[in-house]
């Protein structure tokens, strides 16, 4: 692919209030995917009082093509005192609206689904008045697991469907599956969860028409919000796709509208857009506290 085109190229932000995170982050020895994940938002964000954690440490059992986090066998081992440390960074840092997401732990009983409520329960306890969503794995479709994270009353349930059904053995880790991803999102809603959220990245060879059924079939699964926005490939290395092409910004403009037609409560459609990309204003366009429009 040639360089990246002027739509997703982003100015830098104040380095003042990216180092005051830094340092608190430091201090506690947590991690968020704001930098890990080289989000192009991280300036905006964190500026607005949001950031994203990652818990369950930083070695994933799975190798997607499309994620630049490290792939290895943790072996079992969970940080207990993890989520009070998640829980006391926001509280120093005063966030406002904080998501938790996780590395998939397919060497635990339960995906970790256990320390993804531990996150919640401690964040409620020491910041009260942060609102919590979470963005998990698919914990290989347990529903149990997803009951377990559900209790904890996070105020969104997230999980990425990532692609469409056709290139989901082609992007994703072979343990995970499209249907799966469907159930799990599905679940979330049969057992209580008020909003739920998916996500897909577009530019790896699929269709208009295939991201279309994909909004179709997150609608039948009950999701709420929706984001979509451009693959960008993490380094040159072979492990990840190329994109296959820059998708522009009129395109996801449509599937955006396409997505309001559908029903969704709230849309974030854009080249720039990531999962948690504005997620207090979707959150909020979700209750109807703001009007319907998608979000850019």
């Amino acid at each position: 692919m040639s360089a990246l085109p002027a739509w997703l190229r982003v100015e830098a932000g104040s380095y003042g209030e990216m180092a005051k995170v830094r340092s608190v982050l430091s201090r506690l020895g947590v991690y968020t995917v704001c930098e890990g994940a080289r989000c192009p938002n991280v300036f905006r964000c964190w500026g607005e009082g949001t950031a994203t954690f990652m818990i369950l440490g930083e070695v994933c059992t799975r190798a997607c093509r499309f994620c630049s986090v490290r792939t290895g066998n943790p072996r079992g081992y969970v940080d207990l005192d993890e989520p009070r440390r998640v829980a006391e960074a926001v509280r120093r840092l005063g966030l406002r609206y904080v998501v938790v997401t996780s590395v998939d732990r397919d060497d635990l009983p339960d995906g970790g689904a256990f320390q993804f409520a531990s996150a919640i329960r401690e964040i409620r306890r020491l910041a009260p008045g942060a609102l919590v969503e979470v963005l998990t794995p698919d914990f290989r479709g347990s529903r149990e697991a997803v009951e377990t994270v559900a209790e904890a009353g996070p105020d969104v349930f997230a999980h990425n469907v990532e692609t469409v059904r056709r290139l989901t053995p082609l992007v994703r880790d072979r343990r995970a599956s499209y249907e799966t991803s469907l159930r799990v999102l599905k679940t979330a809603k049969e057992v209580g969860c008020r909003l739920t959220k998916s996500g897909i990245m577009l530019g790896l060879g699929e269709s208009f028409d295939e991201v279309v059924e994909v909004l179709d079939d997150l609608r039948k699964a009950e999701v709420d919000i929706v984001t979509i926005g451009q693959y960008v490939r993490p380094t040159k290395s072979a492990r990840y796709l190329p994109e296959a092409r820059w998708v522009p910004p009129e395109e996801f403009q449509k599937l955006g509208e396409v997505a309001l037609s559908m029903g969704f409560k709230a849309v974030a459609s854009a080249p720039l857009v990531r999962s948690s990309y504005r997620a207090e204003d979707l959150y909020e366009m979700a209750l109807g506290l703001r009007p319907r429009a998608v979000l850019v």
